[in-house]
């Protein structure tokens, strides 16, 4: 069953990563660097401030936390430990896929950890922001274009994605829930105080 569900992801892989045109190149090449999006974030931030003034230093608290999880679970603990090689270093898929620029990454591939950082801070700010800003479900949108830019320059098998996406939803509910707990504390003591 393994073998198949292999056999499976790579087939997907390369229909999907058989969708090229020459001026996207450039363009998923760059919108897979993280430096790409800092305006998004800075937007983001300002939109915590603004609406929970103090109590936003427990959002990036908690929105750090979803970040610093993700980022752990997959690339210090699943990729060494699983050691599954990037389609863009797999011998096996080698003329199979097409990479932009020579661009390859790095050795090991599962799961994806653009996928659980994006997934997980896409879910915490849908969480922290849906109850003032109906439109923030966009942000998923985001989520999964980042994500998928990795299929696209063939870096990740789609099971690297999914699963990468699903432990980032997970640690974004952890990182909420934690902020949550702050928040409810920073509230208990001030009207303590009062």
């Amino acid at each position: 069953m393994l073998k198949e569900l292999i056999e499976w992801d790579k087939e997907l892989l390369i229909f999907l990563n058989s969708f090229h045109t020459p001026w996207l190149d450039p363009v998923m090449i760059v919108i897979t660097k993280t430096f790409f999006w800092i305006p998004l974030y800075a937007f983001l931030i300002y939109l915590m401030f603004r609406n929970f003034k103090k109590e936003a230093w427990f959002i990036l608290i908690g929105a750090t936390i979803t970040i610093i999880l993700a980022d752990q679970i997959t690339s210090t603990f699943m990729k060494p430990f699983f050691a599954r090689l990037r389609p863009s270093q797999d011998p096996t898929m080698a003329g199979l896929l097409y990479h932009v620029d020579g661009y390859k990454g790095g050795i090991y591939g599962f799961s994806s950890g653009h996928a659980a950082n994006t997934f997980g801070v896409a879910l915490f700010v849908w969480l922290t922001l849906k109850p003032i800003y109906k439109w923030i479900g966009w942000i998923f949108l985001w989520a999964a274009l980042m994500t998928y830019t990795r299929i696209y320059l063939g870096v990740h098998f789609p099971g690297d994605i999914l699963v990468g996406a699903t432990i980032g939803l997970g640690c974004g509910w952890i990182g909420y829930q934690f902020s949550c707990y702050l928040r409810r504390r920073y509230k208990l003591n001030q009207d303590q105080k009062a």
